[in-house]
């Protein structure tokens, strides 16, 4: 949504998957209009028992757009974000759920963060902690090319407990203690470090004892 070409493009012929765009040239309409066809075709393929996942770049452009074509409520939050204008970005977030003997929808959003402006701290702060996951990424790890360049203090999943086994959730939460005592890049450099040499998890941990 809002996004350059030239990214477009590349997008298209790397991924696989089907990929649908508005360029930051169009109007806001196109990019509302761009998101409500792919949520609507996404809750079709849902109720035909189909697992879909939308990659969404960025809920913080989505958010603006939706904020130019609102009508006015007469109600202005801070930053110029009109008081109703998030409430269709929610529903469009919101639709992600698995569904009893049905399919499943999984929504994977990117939000813009230290922008300098704030109404995209405010659409920002609107969607934060209502996710099951958040993967927070830090422009210093990827100044230093260290990439994946995660905040890992900072990134998480709700209730971890039901995905992974006791015993790895134990070594999971000695681990966070002690990747929190460290500074953000050499969290990231320690973890890929050991990573590397792992090829799953059983083996990840058991480098963690050595």
């Amino acid at each position: 949504v809002d996004e350059r070409p030239e990214e477009v493009t590349d997008m298209q012929r790397s991924v696989k998957g089907e990929v649908i765009s508005s360029t930051f040239d169009e109007p806001a309409t196109r990019h509302v209009q761009v998101a409500e066809m792919v949520i609507e075709k996404a809750k079709r393929l849902v109720e035909h028992k189909r697992d879909v996942v939308i990659l969404l770049d960025s809920i913080t452009r989505l958010g603006r757009a939706y904020n130019t074509v609102v009508p006015s409520s007469g109600k202005v939050l801070t930053g110029g974000v009109d008081a109703n204008a998030l409430q269709r970005p929610k529903r469009f977030f919101g639709a992600a759920r698995n569904i009893e003997e049905g399919g499943s929808l999984s929504i994977i959003a990117t939000a813009l963060i230290d922008t300098g402006s704030r109404m995209d701290e405010v659409i920002f702060e609107e969607f934060k902690g209502t996710g099951n996951s958040e993967i927070v990424l830090d422009r210093k790890v990827a100044d230093k090319r260290i990439f994946p360049a995660l905040d890992v203090g900072k990134s998480g999943t709700r209730k971890e407990e039901l995905l992974v086994p006791k015993d790895q959730l134990s070594k999971m939460w000695v681990l966070r203690r002690i990747l929190m005592q460290m500074g953000t890049i050499d969290a990231m450099e320690f973890l890929l470090d050991k990573i590397k040499d792992s090829k799953t998890n059983e083996d990840f941990f058991a480098t963690m004892n050595q």
